[in-house]
């Protein structure tokens, strides 16, 4: 059976929990839910694993924090044997408007800091990543504070059918492979 390591990047805490930042944890948290799987505490991350269509996706939430997401990404790639491009990455992206998602097979890490412990850590920016839109209506300066903010009430009214297009793509990105994927939900 194919394994996938599927990684929701966000910060653990309460006070990050509907933020931003945390985009990528909601993501996983919606493909859990929607299978009836709990995530249980693990090294670096908190895990649950998903059975769809003869794949198996092991979801991570990493409990490094940002910083330090590149750890707990190594060491489920390595524990669970799983190459390189068959891990996803979910991230927040300030270059989109709020609820595009691009997927594509690598990229910088745009200044982000969870995308830069990855590539650091595994030494290339050669991985396959979804990035979420949560585009970039803040003052200058006010980056951080935007970031780490909650959605707004407009931004609420659709963002559950947006984290449901990223789960789809990502079990797509399993069962169809990443250039179908990229062709079927970067036009979304």
């Amino acid at each position: 059976m194919s394994k996938f390591l599927i990684v929701g990047l966000g910060n653990i805490g309460e006070e990050y929990a509907e933020t931003r930042h945390n985009i990528g944890f909601k993501v996983v948290d919606h493909l859990a839910a929607e299978a009836g799987i709990k995530f249980s505490s693990d090294r670096y991350a908190d895990v649950a694993h998903l059975k769809h269509k003869g794949k198996q996706l092991i979801l991570i939430k990493p409990t490094t924090y940002m910083n330090l997401s590149g750890k707990a990404v190594n060491y489920w790639m390595q524990s669970e044997k799983i190459d390189l491009e068959n891990i996803m990455v979910l991230v927040d992206e300030l270059a989109l408007p709020f609820g595009k998602i691009r997927i594509g097979p690598k990229g910088s890490d745009g200044g982000h800091n969870g995308l830069k412990s990855i590539q650091e850590t595994l030494n290339t920016p050669n991985y396959p990543r979804l990035r979420f839109g949560i585009s970039n209506e803040f003052n200058k300066g006010a980056q951080v504070n935007y970031v780490l903010g909650k959605w707004s009430e407009e931004e609420l009214k659709t963002l559950n059918d947006r984290i449901k297009v990223a789960a789809d793509a990502v079990k797509a990105f399993a069962f169809i492979g990443l250039q179908r994927c990229m062709n079927e939900f970067n036009s979304k």
